[in-house]
């Protein structure tokens, strides 16, 4: 609490006396960090400590990083460059690379300037825009791994049929669906977590601004929210991935009855490898957005958030893409030509 002292100033003479009143006020710390606490921005308390272990773990989760956003950028123009890689298969993966080229500049650049100057304060627009490029993007990449593994059903199991069933006009249908179910969560998910009232301490135990860590913050009941929440979490999670294990059941179905030894092993590793990387991206996802309230910790979101949104697009690349003798060749053209 603040001391305030009171002097009395006297006027004229003794016997009409006039005061003067005046405090000085003598403001502690404490009323001082309140104060701070009830500007508008918000504060993140980050993934990395300044010592010398979490220095090194800033380097390899920056390395990480970019690798990832070259590897996807580098995707990109290959499949804009090469006309043998005009296919619908090939425009879903490089809708993929673009989403994780998008997640990774959403979220490190930030980090990585929080950690190197000290400044982690970020405005509430700042905040929101976080919010809605990280849903819009995450919630996206949902439906369109369910869009890609239907795209590899009908590639083995319809193979004859697969300029007919997987036309154009399907998968430009199937990607904007992605784009549109992506931007309406994010954008229902950040002006929902904005518009509620945040308690003086704004301190953000994370290192990107993430709805479930700010509803935390919120001062007045936010059951209403959160189930609403749930909800959209169950419908943008659980629905795709059914429809990916429903896929690749029929796919591996499919698998069991080739007679070839080497193309059953073959498609085997190449289902392994896609169910790999569905299974790190689904199941992140569902860690942080559909554990029960009272098992959440923020060291542990902390953990799978960086899995998630650093880690996997990592991955990407090399599981769909760089491991494809097509794309090979193309990245064997497109550095020829630049030799030559």
């Amino acid at each position: 609490m603040s001391r305030s002292y009171e002097v009395k100033l006297r006027l004229l003479d003794d016997e009409s006396p006039f005061h003067l009143h005046f405090s000085i006020d003598r403001i502690t710390a404490e009323e001082i960090m309140e104060k701070r606490n009830t500007t508008s921005d918000f504060i993140l308390l980050g993934l990395f400590k300044h010592t010398g272990p979490h220095l090194f773990l800033f380097m390899v989760v920056l390395t990480m990083a970019m690798a990832s956003f070259m590897g996807n950028a580098l995707m990109l123009l290959l499949i804009y460059w090469d006309p043998r890689l005009h296919t619908p298969m090939y425009f879903l993966v490089s809708q993929l690379s673009l989403m994780d080229v998008m997640l990774v500049a959403t979220i490190v650049p930030k980090m990585a300037a929080d950690y190197l100057t000290g400044k982690k304060s970020i405005s509430p627009a700042g905040c929101g825009l976080q919010i809605f490029f990280y849903l819009t993007v995450g919630g996206g990449e949902c439906f369109l791994l369910a869009a890609m593994s239907s795209d590899r059903y009908v590639a083995v199991c319809h193979l004859l049929r697969y300029p007919v069933l997987m036309s154009w006009q399907l998968c430009l249908r199937m990607t904007s669906g992605s784009w549109f179910l992506g931007a309406a969560d994010g954008l229902m998910q950040a002006a929902a977590t904005l518009s509620l009232p945040f308690c003086s301490t704004r301190e953000i135990n994370h290192f990107f601004c993430e709805a479930p860590m700010l509803v935390r913050l919120a001062c007045a009941d936010t059951s209403v929210f959160e189930n609403v929440m749930y909800i959209c979490c169950v419908l943008m999670l659980l629905v795709p991935f059914s429809l990916i294990l429903t896929s690749y059941s029929f796919i591996l179905f499919a698998v069991l009855q080739m007679y070839s030894r080497e193309a059953r092993k073959k498609a085997f590793a190449t289902c392994s490898s896609h169910l790999a990387v569905v299974g790190l991206f689904y199941g992140a996802s569902i860690f942080i957005y559909m554990r029960p309230k009272s098992y959440r910790s923020a060291s542990h979101d902390k953990v799978v958030s960086a899995f998630y949104a650093i880690f996997t697009p990592v991955l990407n690349p090399l599981i769909y893409s760089l491991r494809n003798s097509e794309v090979k060749g193309a990245l064997k053209r497109w550095l020829g030509k630049y030799e030559n």
